[in-house]
């Protein structure tokens, strides 16, 4: 089937140098730390004839590693107004402007002895990720047709995963991650923009940013017809004309409309819960703690970044499973089973590690957590959380969604990078109680509040979530309190 040929292709196209990046850029910089720290001590010797002292190099360092959250809390800022300005496929076009510039200055910065150009072109890499995260599930959950919006979406997630393990496996000493070629490895990252330069364009527009925000119903037909092929396209067609004429005189909104109307209280709440939660479970500090769990467990020090590849493979397998089922399983289970899950695998990992010295076994224990953590990560929170803001939004809504959801989750990637030397030095083996506090308190929250999504139009959610937000507000009709209060102050 030709259509589904376009679909797939498109998926493609978007995703490897959308977050594929994201999830290759947060990998790419671990392997040449130890040379990094190296060259910026010679640097400063040549400079000022006096080594650099051990905290200013952590300082350094520290400063290297955020500037990567801090360009993607910046691209998350200024996704939204790209997505509403320059179109959804447009926008991540533009993006690889940012990560050409990074590769740029890094693959140069050995050649003009100034490690400063690797912490801009840190910032840079983070700004193409933080407008990819944002703009790639819009973009693809846009094209999808209702009954794959799930999977299409989600594909994201795996694109992460798949940077991730691509940048563990490029990061090895016996390819980029050599001292002599370091500067190359953290400019690879050229390579995929590059790629997705010469696919993206021969592909089509969102359809229904086409038709709704451009209000362009000839390309947004023509866009259909390339993504769905030669199936009947009515009952599509309707429902976007529906979505139109509900929002028909409005304008794009902006974060602080959405935070402040009271009928899109619960769909923000949401947003704001899991977008948090995503960062503060504790999955990306698991990547911290591997290295150590994997040598008490007696595996040799020259081994263990191939072990470390396991652990980026079991969120690429598991992202790909949950592909697979999101639209059977749907989106509640799968979210509520991932962060019971990690609750429960937090308390034997602080268990596990407790006893590491004392019982033989225990390090297996501890590694055997480490894989079933992310394991349970990836098979619900890591895809599902950047899907929902697409599904509980409406068109004009959903581009300042994604700015809530992306300045969370890099705020809190930041947060928790900082933080978590300090936690597991005051908590020592008991350093997941905060983690596991996140992950039982969201569960909570999915099984509570949050309400299934899977097979429903946008317009249906949206009516659900207004059931939720004005429940019992019939009654309290003749309530007159802001106008007569505003009014004596005038």
């Amino acid at each position: 089937q030709l259509q589904s040929k376009v679909l797939i292709l498109t998926i493609c196209a978007a995703g490897i140098g959308g977050t594929f990046q994201y999830g290759y850029n947060i990998s790419i910089i671990n392997a040449p730390t130890a040379y990094i720290q190296t060259f910026m001590n010679q640097t400063w010797l040549e400079r000022t004839g006096v080594p650099l002292e051990s905290n200013v190099l952590l300082l350094l360092w520290s400063l290297t590693v955020s500037a990567y959250p801090l360009g993607g809390l910046a691209g998350a800022l200024g996704a939204g107004p790209m997505a509403i300005v320059v179109g959804r496929k447009m926008s991540l076009l533009l993006n690889n402007i940012f990560v050409i510039t990074a590769a740029l200055l890094s693959g140069f910065s050995r050649m003009a002895k100034s490690f400063e150009m690797i912490m801009l072109s840190r910032f840079f890499t983070g700004v193409n990720a933080g407008v990819s995260m944002n703009i790639q599930p819009m973009y693809l959950a846009e094209s999808a047709p209702k009954k794959l919006r799930g999977a299409v979406a989600l594909t994201s997630a795996s694109f992460t995963a798949l940077g991730l393990v691509l940048g563990q496996v490029v990061g090895l000493r016996e390819l980029l991650g050599g001292e002599e070629s370091w500067p190359l490895l953290l400019a690879s990252n050229a390579v995929p923009a590059l790629i997705q330069l010469t696919a993206l364009p021969w592909f089509p527009e969102s359809p229904r940013y086409l038709l709704i925000d451009r209000g362009d119903k000839e390309s947004c037909i023509s866009a259909l017809q390339k993504l769905r092929g030669s199936s009947d396209l009515s009952a599509e067609l309707e429902e976007m004309l529906a979505e139109q004429a509900a929002v028909k005189g409005q304008r794009a909104k902006n974060p602080w409309e959405l935070l402040r109307n009271p009928a899109l209280r619960w769909q923000v709440l949401s947003v704001v819960v899991l977008s948090s939660a995503m960062q503060l479970c504790g999955n990306d500090s698991m990547y911290f703690y591997a290295a150590y769990v994997f040598r008490e467990a007696g595996i040799p020090q020259d081994k263990i970044p191939y072990v470390v590849i396991g652990t980026g493979s079991c969120e690429l397998i598991t992202s790909v499973t949950c592909n697979l089922i999101i639209d059977y399983a749907g989106r509640r289970p799968l979210l509520l089973g991932g962060y019971i899950l990690m609750a429960g695998w937090a308390v034997v990992f602080m268990v596990a590690l407790s006893q590491q010295a004392q019982i033989s076994w225990m390090p297996y224990l501890s590694m055997a957590c480490i894989f079933a953590y992310i394991l349970s990560f990836g098979i619900g929170p890591a895809g599902v959380t950047g899907v929902l803001p697409t599904e509980v939004f409406d068109q004009l809504s959903r581009p300042a969604a994604y700015m809530i959801c992306g300045s969370l989750l890099w705020f809190n990637l930041f947060l928790v990078g900082t933080a978590f030397p300090f936690i597991v030095k005051s908590l020592g083996h008991f350093c997941y109680l905060p983690f596991l506090v996140v992950c039982v308190g969201t569960a909570l929250y999915v099984g509570f509040f949050l309400p299934e999504t899977k097979g429903k139009s946008f317009l249906e959610i949206s009516e659900e979530f207004k059931k939720r937000n004005f429940k019992g507000r019939p009654q309290a009709g003749f309530y007159k309190g802001p106008e007569e209060i505003k009014s004596t102050v005038l």
